[in-house]
């Protein structure tokens, strides 16, 4: 298996854990009683759920973007260092993501998040030519 393949496989078990982190503390904001119901209205989360929510989020748009990095690279047997390295950066970069974006840490999730998508940039352009 391609090294890129297994950090996207650690990129979705990374998804679980911040859905799993989201979810714990909306429930604890909103309430079982609501969190169990049908949600028929819409309750707006705010500091840390609000912020793990948005990290969640943000993670599923940069995920799909890294996973069609990753199939360009594992379809077109491009795999090199530079791309095994951008891979892992990307990992490092979301997951210190997830507690920058939760703490409010301004401008460091921004320039965090800036590193993932460059590497996933690099990435595929080192596949492709």
């Amino acid at each position: 298996m391609p090294i890129e393949v297994k950090v996207l496989g650690l990129a979705l078990i990374l998804q679980f854990v911040q859905f799993a982190l989201y979810s714990v503390t909306a429930n604890m904001q909103v309430g079982a009683k609501f969190a169990m119901g049908p949600r028929d209205e819409a309750r707006e989360l705010t500091g840390v759920a609000g912020r793990l929510k948005r990290a969640m989020n943000n993670h599923f748009e940069g995920l799909i973007m890294f996973t069609i990095a990753v199939l360009v690279v594992t379809l077109s047997e491009g795999s090199n260092t530079v791309t095994q390295a951008c891979a892992h950066i990307y990992l490092g970069a979301r997951i210190l993501y997830v507690p920058a974006y939760a703490q409010g840490l301004s401008p460091w999730r921004s320039v965090i998040w800036a590193v993932g998508f460059i590497a996933t940039v690099v990435m595929t352009i080192s596949a492709v030519f």
